[in-house]
């Protein structure tokens, strides 16, 4: 099922589509800042670095409000907010280390977070829209391998991180107009 099954489910997919334009709004801006301080690295690489996972957090903690007590996907969410918080701390200590540590501590949260994203999507699915947050969630899973890999082999360059917020960013503009016609809430 593809729809939401429920009346009291539509102020959950109101909130939900409010919330991906958000997310790929501040997704897309990051990425752009991101790839222009990121060859010059400094504070400002820092902050863009720690932002991320916190604007991440902050949005599971406004789905995870937003959502019923019964939601399947709340222990997943809670999860993604824990896991989101220590990235950002971890990131803030990585980059002042190397390149490399950065890229490597951004592909153990890609692939933590992306899982607990796939969990939260797939309980949810009922709800509609959730199938390009399902995707994103498997390929953050993916991606984040990849980026962990590249960590440790050295690799001093994180830009493919803009890359990969730029289509994290287009997946939760996907699902908000899915969920829209999903939710009939256009």
């Amino acid at each position: 099922m593809t729809t939401i099954d429920a009346p009291a489910a539509v102020p959950l997919a109101r909130t939900l589509r409010r919330l991906y334009f958000a997310r790929f709004g501040f997704a897309v801006v990051w990425a752009l800042l991101l790839a222009a301080v990121a060859p010059g690295g400094g504070p400002l690489l820092t902050v863009l670095l720690v932002l991320y996972p916190l604007v991440d957090a902050a949005a599971v903690l406004v789905e995870l409000r937003g959502s019923d007590a019964s939601s399947g996907s709340r222990l997943s969410a809670r999860a993604n907010i824990f896991i989101s918080v220590l990235a950002a701390i971890a990131l803030g200590w990585a980059s002042t280390a190397s390149l490399s540590a950065v890229l490597a501590t951004w592909g153990v949260w890609a692939v933590l977070s992306g899982a607990t994203q796939l969990l939260t999507g797939v309980s949810r699915r009922r709800l509609g829209g959730q199938w390009p947050l399902i995707v994103s969630g498997g390929v953050s899973t993916l991606a984040g391998a990849a980026f962990l890999a590249q960590g440790l082999q050295g690799v001093d360059s994180v830009v493919s991180v803009a890359g990969y917020a730029t289509l994290g960013g287009l997946l939760f503009l996907v699902s908000a107009i899915r969920l829209a016609r999903s939710a009939r809430i256009s």
